[in-house]
């Protein structure tokens, strides 16, 4: 059944006029009534009877005008939507999280990715960086968001934001009543640690600024994410060397103070996905991203 047919029918049903469907459609009325003609034998009943004022619509017309303007309507929302899927503004797209990230930037970056892409469904897996990395050589994520990422070749590591150190301290802590931090005075200080997962990772970089004030760090404790260290922290367990993002997550007793050096120390917020994922719907999360960055 050709589509032409439909749209024809719907409009001589509109005018029940041959004459002036013919006109609104910029045919003559000849090629109008062979595909009225067509139409009829396609579906295998009369749809219209001749009239001295024009046409009328049959008993199975006015039946069939409905199916018509539905299968129009129908098609209409079939390219809208697979043109939207092309532009990468429809779909599913499967983002892996990690612990400190989701206090801070990554939750903005979705906000603004949802407002620019309303019907694509957002579906969050909270993984490790070790994790990250295998799921999307699975394809079971399209994109992860994490820090540090060593060199993989399937893999690239695009940096979203830069953020500063902190330290979280426990409130009875002397270096409280202090304002900036500077990283020399962490010696001695036992330190609680995280991610103890995949390595290189935030541990390895908090380790290597210590060495470059000239002293190896005392390591009370390593742990799986910010959410623990930080609860170690308010216990009085020891201090924690945080991301700017952590210091939103707030529990009593816990101050943050920023840490300083020079150069200031900074670790970065990065967004992981395939070198080979040319999909329109992950090119979509990239643009808000490097828009996100910009801004």
């Amino acid at each position: 059944m050709d589509f032409r047919h439909l749209k024809s029918f719907i409009t001589v049903a509109e005018e029940l006029n041959i004459g002036r469907a013919a006109k609104r459609l910029c045919i003559s009325q000849p090629p109008l009534t062979r595909q009225i003609q067509q139409l009829e034998e396609d579906v295998g009943a009369s749809l219209l009877i001749r009239t001295a004022r024009g046409v009328e619509l049959t008993e199975a017309g006015r039946v069939f005008l409905g199916e018509a303007r539905n299968i129009l309507s129908l098609a209409r929302l079939a390219v809208e939507r697979s043109h939207k899927a092309a532009l990468g503004k429809l779909g599913r797209i499967d983002v892996g999280i990690f612990g400190s990230g989701i206090f801070g930037t990554i939750p903005k970056m979705l906000l603004a990715y949802r407002q620019a892409c309303p019907e694509v469904n957002v579906v969050l897996h909270s993984m490790n960086k070790g994790e990250q990395v295998e799921a999307l050589r699975q394809r079971r994520i399209n994109v992860g968001f994490n820090r540090l990422l060593a060199y993989e070749p399937d893999i690239v590591s695009e940096v979203i934001t830069m953020e500063g150190l902190y330290l979280a301290l426990y409130e009875s802590h002397p270096l409280v009543a202090t304002g900036d931090i500077h990283w020399r005075e962490l010696a001695g200080q036992p330190l609680v640690m995280f991610p103890s997962s995949t390595r290189p990772n935030f541990i390895d970089r908090a380790i290597e600024l210590c060495k470059l004030e000239g002293f190896e760090p005392v390591i009370a404790q390593e742990v799986g994410d910010a959410v623990y260290a930080i609860a170690l922290v308010a216990s009085g367990f020891g201090l924690c060397i945080v991301p700017e993002s952590a210091t939103n997550l707030r529990l009593p007793g816990v101050r943050y103070r920023r840490l300083v050096r020079d150069p200031l120390p900074m670790v970065d917020l990065s967004c992981i996905y395939r070198r080979d994922d040319d999909s329109a719907i992950l090119q979509s999360f990239l643009d808000v991203g490097r828009t996100f960055r910009a801004e």
